[in-house]
């Protein structure tokens, strides 16, 4: 199996550093477990009609140690829910990612990424040439090559479904 393409618009940008992940449905909220009600919620105190300009295959962009703090999913659940396909970051925080890649969500740590999009450019992640690619300016900035086990559970959608692959292929 292969990681799919990722192509979207850039649906917001992160710029500050060690950014919360809390802050995108509010930490008031965190405990929420209603993937919908996230969703309504998701980017409301940031912009409040988010929701309606945002697309399915949108990314989002972030700075650096992107996630920093309690490693929370349902901000991210929210985002999903809503089409965001991928966060393209200066760096992400180690708990942060791991959850992330876990959960089979597409993490791309790409350092310049701030200085190189503007909202709503389309970017477009050549995985196998390691880049990804401003199409609005045609800007290419190399990213950092996945491991191989975050780029196995990716590609299987998931730390679930990477665990059932390798038992499926075990001796």
């Amino acid at each position: 199996m292969t990681l799919g393409p990722i192509a979207g618009r850039v649906a917001w940008i992160f710029e500050e550093d060690d950014f919360d992940v809390d802050q995108i449905v509010g930490v008031r909220n965190i405990k929420l477990t209603d993937v919908e009600e996230l969703a309504a919620l998701a980017m409301r105190d940031l912009e409040p009609d988010f929701r309606s300009k945002v697309q399915a295959g949108d990314v989002l962009v972030g700075g650096r140690n992107f996630g920093y703090g309690h490693p929370h999913y349902p901000p991210l659940s929210a985002m999903r829910h809503l089409g965001i396909s991928a966060l393209i970051a200066e760096s992400f925080a180690p708990a942060f990612w791991r959850g992330e890649i876990s959960m089979g969500f597409p993490l791309v740590s790409c350092p310049g990424i701030l200085a190189a999009v503007s909202r709503w450019d389309r970017l477009a992640v050549d995985w196998d040439g390691g880049v990804v690619v401003n199409q609005a300016t045609g800007a290419r900035l190399p990213f950092l090559p996945l491991g191989a086990a975050d780029r196995m559970t990716l590609e299987q959608g998931g730390l679930i479904g990477y665990l059932k692959h390798q038992l499926a292929v075990a001796p």
